[in-house]
């Protein structure tokens, strides 16, 4: 069974904020779980590098907009390096091999009649590279995304046929509840389309950064149109021979930001339809990392967080487990450097962390470095007996906060069960062996279950740990609780999340 996921392509106008890692972290948490269950995965990301945000921001620094674009794209991808995202590729649109293919989709989708020239008129945000419509537009004239007065554009241009696809779009929401997801979302796309659609700018004739237009070589396409065909233009050579388009398309989940939302659940899937594709399964939106003003982060507001500040004191797994565990999927969140600090401590050294260090000194101290292959409690065991279906349907939905959430519910359950079992005061008494054999059998099996759980958010610390229980398999069927203690022989292992 193929998985294919994606995030949104990141301008590179700019360097990374917490933001983009948000969303990388987010899908690569996904795409992990879905490895373990054995699915064909493959996941990417990429850099959005042509339009005017890109030529502006190069021109601004006195570059050529190609010198930016390869300077920024490094730091994008630097980044998903740091954050231990295990994408399959990393797409950038200034490829010439996706080029090739927006040339070829767009121009089936002139050949096929979508397409006509006309003169646009419009209040146009140079940073969104989007035409805004009037009621989008905030009071002061100003972008309701990066609060910059909008500027009055009018240029003779290609036009996509977006008018035309409507009644389409009105039936792919009916007969797909689930097309954008979360609801609240699947309901603002709707009304959207409901509002009436208009035609949009398919090229531009001013801006030469860009893909050129197959069929008038004086006009770019618009950059959104260059952009959201990443999706589909990276599977036909993201490996090298080999045409992936048949083994993934259509994606399974497109992950976005909801600043994009319209041209992810409107403009997408009429250009599919256009071009006739086939259509993607979900578009998930998530919400905003606010910042301490309680604004969008945004590097155009100048409230951002940098990552690598973050991950140089707190480290990667660190991150990973705050931004799932702090900011619920799908909703905004305030986020910062105490609220990282507050988890690290109270959560991540405390609570899985400490009963990591507590169970694997038991083991060795009273169990001679082996995890007792006894029979497991039984009581204890019914408690994480549905957890792993659980888990596999809330991923399922595209919710990581809410699996790490019943994840973390069973860490504290382990942490509960040292104190009502207390091995320090079983070992004491002969009559108590049984009794603590058991209680270290179940205490470890517990430990590497919930390892096994954990391990697309925190890849890096459930592997340690795992090695030092004996039992290194993270496969999901490994996350279930077995009967027996595994008689492995347990190593030293260093704290997880020293305190700081």
């Amino acid at each position: 069974m193929s998985f294919y996921i994606t995030t949104a392509i990141d301008y590179v106008n700019a360097q990374p904020h917490l933001g983009h890692a948000y969303e990388k972290i987010s899908t690569d948490v996904l795409a992990r779980h879905k490895r373990q269950r054995g699915e064909d995965v493959f996941f990417l990301t990429g850099t959005d590098e042509h339009g005017e945000p890109v030529a502006d921001a190069a021109r601004d620094q006195g570059i050529e907009p190609r010198v930016l674009a390869d300077r920024n794209a490094e730091r994008f991808k630097k980044l998903a390096a740091r954050l231990n995202v295990s994408n399959d590729f990393f797409i950038r649109t200034t490829d010439p091999q996706h080029e090739t293919m927006v040339q070829e989709v767009l121009l089936r989708v002139y050949r096929n009649g979508h397409v006509y020239k006309g003169i646009y008129e419009g209040w146009y945000c140079p940073r969104c590279a989007d035409f805004k419509v009037e009621n989008e537009i905030l009071e002061g004239n100003l972008c309701p995304i990066h609060e910059i007065p909008l500027t009055r554009e009018s240029e003779e241009n290609w036009f996509f046929r977006l008018s035309s696809f409507q009644e389409r779009l009105v039936r792919l929401y009916a007969e797909q509840p689930d097309f954008v997801m979360p609801r609240h979302h699947y309901n603002e796309a709707l009304s959207f389309i409901d509002s009436g659609l208009q035609d949009v700018s398919l090229s531009r004739a001013k801006l030469k950064w860009g893909v050129q237009v197959p069929w008038d070589p004086s006009h770019v396409f618009y950059v959104w149109f260059d952009a959201l065909l990443n999706y589909y233009t990276a599977l036909t050579y993201a490996r090298a021979g080999e045409d992936l388009t048949a083994r993934y398309w259509p994606a399974t989940y497109h992950v976005i930001g909801k600043d994009i939302l319209k041209f992810h659940t409107v403009y997408w899937p009429a250009l599919l339809m256009a071009a006739e594709l086939d259509l993607p399964h979900h578009v998930f939106v998530h919400g905003f990392l606010l910042g301490a003003d309680g604004r969008k982060m945004s590097k155009s507001l100048g409230n951002v967080l940098d990552p690598f500040e973050v991950l140089d004191q707190f480290g990667t797994d660190a991150l990973r487990f705050y931004l799932m565990r702090d900011v619920p999927f799908g909703a905004d969140g305030a986020v910062g450097m105490a609220a990282v600090r507050t988890r690290y401590d109270t959560e991540l050294a405390n609570e899985y962390g400490n009963l990591a260090s507590r169970t694997i000194a038991m083991i060795a101290r009273y169990t001679n470095g082996h995890i007792p292959d006894v029979a497991t409690d039984s009581a204890l065991a019914s408690e994480f007996d549905v957890l792993p279906a659980e888990v596999a349907a809330v991923l399922d939905r595209a919710d990581p906060t809410r699996a790490l959430d019943l994840i973390w519910h069973r860490v504290r359950r382990l942490n509960r069960y040292v104190e009502e079992r207390s091995p320090w005061e079983l070992a004491r008494s002969p009559d108590d062996a049984d009794r603590l054999r058991e209680t270290l059998a179940s205490l470890g099996e517990g430990l590497r279950a919930v390892s096994v759980l954990l391990h697309p958010y925190m890849p890096e610390t459930t592997e340690r740990l795992l090695g030092a229980l004996g039992s290194p398999a993270t496969e999901f069927d490994r996350a279930l609780f077995a009967e027996h203690g595994s008689g492995a022989r347990i190593s030293p292992l260093e704290p997880l999340f020293p305190k700081q």
